[in-house]
């Protein structure tokens, strides 16, 4: 990202003055900082995010020539001792409860790097009509607190591939959900009376359903293909209607179960519960035939018990 920095006195400079340029700093300057995010893990089900952020950006109060000081480049400081751009996440709506790091990185041409992990809890649409078939795009989008875009402002550090590889070779968990790729945006947003520089990171992911296929569709397909069975049964006795009874019982727990699965803001009826309704729908209509054919047999019998009888008498 680009930082527009008015006043760079508050960039601070380290106490040894040989660190420190000599030159007169210009009251408007500009410096470097470059962005970059990487995913570390996709916790299951909830909205929350681990991922690390690496932030860099160009002081101008700060450089050295490295052949005065042992050919020393780098030097780490305590984090305190420097101005760092501040951070926000938008869409964050639990305190961040990683630990931060207490240092900071200075190269010798003045680029500051500072590296920060975020434990995200964040809002995130969910459409899950193909759900478990479903795949799932959340936003993340980092911005300053307190500095219009005049004065601060963001870019990415590198590409979406980069992005996207880096976080594939860091990433060490997935639970449920498959990573395809991260996109990033930077923009201009309108907050209160003044614009202010927003990059958006789109991480967009995929359902394992491999689980949900054997633990649930397939099971209801069985069910369904059990009462099929059914009209192999007698129609004599009770107990087929007992035993269709107790497959639309079986069905209906499933469905309970989805229920505690799915949330209940979705805008559209999942297939998924489409699907479990009609086969629901199918094996009530079934025990409904079951049930209309066993009163129409007994129907018959007492009609022709009575016939005999009358029959007899005569």
């Amino acid at each position: 990202m680009l930082i527009y920095v008015a006043d760079l006195s508050q960039s601070g400079c380290l106490q040894d003055s040989s660190f420190c340029s000599s030159s007169q700093v210009e009251k408007q300057s500009i410096t470097w900082n470059n962005e970059g995010l990487r995913l570390l893990a996709l916790p299951p089900w909830r909205e929350d995010h681990v991922m690390v952020t690496l932030t860099k950006w160009e002081d101008p109060d700060i450089y050295w020539k490295p052949h005065n000081f042992g050919g020393l480049r780098t030097i780490r400081v305590s984090a305190d001792l420097l101005w760092k751009p501040d951070l926000m996440i938008k869409e964050m709506i639990e305190k961040d409860k990683a630990v931060p790091t207490p240092f900071v990185t200075i190269n010798s041409n003045g680029f500051v790097e500072h590296v920060r992990d975020f434990m995200v809890v964040s809002t995130c649409k969910m459409q899950i009509y193909k759900f478990p078939f479903d795949v799932q795009s959340c936003n993340l989008s980092l911005k300053s607190i307190v500095y219009p875009e005049e004065e601060l402002k963001f870019e990415a550090l590198e590409n979406n591939t980069v992005i996207t590889e880096w976080t594939r070779q860091m990433m060490s968990t997935e639970s449920e959900w498959l990573f395809i790729g991260i996109t990033v945006q930077s923009r201009s947003v309108r907050h209160f009376h003044q614009n202010q520089s927003v990059i958006s990171y789109t991480i967009k992911m995929k359902r394992c359903s491999a689980l949900y296929i054997f633990n649930f569709l397939v099971p209801i397909m069985f069910f369904f293909c059990l009462d099929l069975a059914s009209f192999l049964m007698s129609d004599s006795g009770g107990e087929k209607v007992s035993f269709k009874v107790t497959v639309l019982l079986a069905v209906t727990v499933m469905q309970l179960i989805l229920n505690d699965i799915l949330p209940s803001s979705s805008d559209r009826i999942p297939l998924i519960a489409v699907y479990c309704i009609g086969i629901f729908v199918l094996i009530m209509i079934n025990l409904l035939e079951t049930i209309l054919v066993i009163y129409l047999i007994e129907k018959d019998k007492q009609g022709n018990y009575d016939g005999g009888e009358t029959e007899h008498i005569l």
